[in-house]
């Protein structure tokens, strides 16, 4: 561990949560410091006595491991929570378990849309890759009950106001459709609660059906069907971490090299003439 970092980027880099819950519990004075409440601005080098809720965490989980990240296609109906009041299934129930540390949800869906979902046990990514400065890209197929004009996507795509401030799609992208549903593809970098929906809700119409397709690079495979669950490769996962300015491991470097030189050895094959491919 580097020396004197934050105590919120270690324990969410160890996979206890995202930057920002960990902060949120930090205010609320659930981890102590070497029996002295926890505050923002604390550093530690990992041989402090640190208690979250009592518990106290030993010193090598805080050390750096492994970073996996998970592709959930995540069915409507259930909620990204891991226990719900309400006794509805949540995504937690099927998921397999980390290596080490615990899940965190990148991007959360609400119960009626379905798609891509991605988690991660490094909360430092998944932090990165949530937070609005660093401008991830999130894709999604909707379908659309109702009449939609042109002036209405240009509408979209300059900007609305909504109850929580300005929101935009940064393409709109039609698919077609029979009679009064139409799908369209929309893409935007940010994700407020319900902003696909509220964004078509304020120009009239109405979503009918709300899938993610993409979150940053990482598409949604065709294979993986709902329900289902995939580990992202570690070239993949080093590509991630370099789009939001993360380390990328030893292990993601060499996934990274390898990659760069197959696509190469490509392109060189695909620049031969016929006789030079016998």
């Amino acid at each position: 561990m580097a020396q004197g970092e934050k105590i919120q980027k270690v324990l969410a880099r160890a996979g206890y949560g995202s930057r920002r819950e960990i902060e949120r519990w930090i205010q609320d004075g659930v981890i102590s410091v070497n029996g002295n409440p926890a505050t923002l601005g604390d550093r530690i080098t990992g041989e402090e006595m640190i208690r979250i809720r009592g518990q106290r965490i030993k010193s090598e989980k805080l050390e750096a491991k492994e970073t996996q990240v998970l592709l959930y296609h995540k069915p409507t109906g259930q909620v990204c929570t891991r226990k719900d009041p309400e006794g509805r299934q949540t995504i937690f129930d099927r998921l397999p378990e980390p290596a080490h540390g615990r899940w965190v949800v990148v991007g959360r869906l609400d119960i009626n849309t379905s798609g891509l979902l991605l988690l991660t046990n490094d909360g430092e990514l998944a932090n990165r890759l949530m937070h609005p400065s660093n401008e991830v890209e999130r894709e999604y197929s909707v379908r659309i009950l109702g009449e939609v004009t042109e002036e209405m996507i240009k509408t979209l795509q300059k900007g609305v106001v909504l109850e929580d401030g300005p929101a935009k799609f940064d393409k709109v992208i039609s698919k077609g459709g029979d009679g009064a549903n139409q799908w369209y593809n929309v893409t935007l970098k940010e994700g407020k609660y319900r902003e696909v929906r509220r964004l078509w809700e304020s120009q009239g119409v109405q979503v009918s059906r709300l899938i993610r397709i993409r979150y940053g690079h990482v598409q949604l495979p065709r294979n993986l069907s709902r329900g289902q669950t995939k580990l992202l490769p570690a070239v993949q996962i080093g590509k991630l971490k370099e789009s939001v300015g993360l380390k990328v491991s030893l292990t993601e470097k060499e996934s990274l090299k390898r990659h760069a030189q197959q696509k190469d050895n490509q392109k060189q094959r695909k620049r031969r003439t016929p006789s030079q491919r016998r």
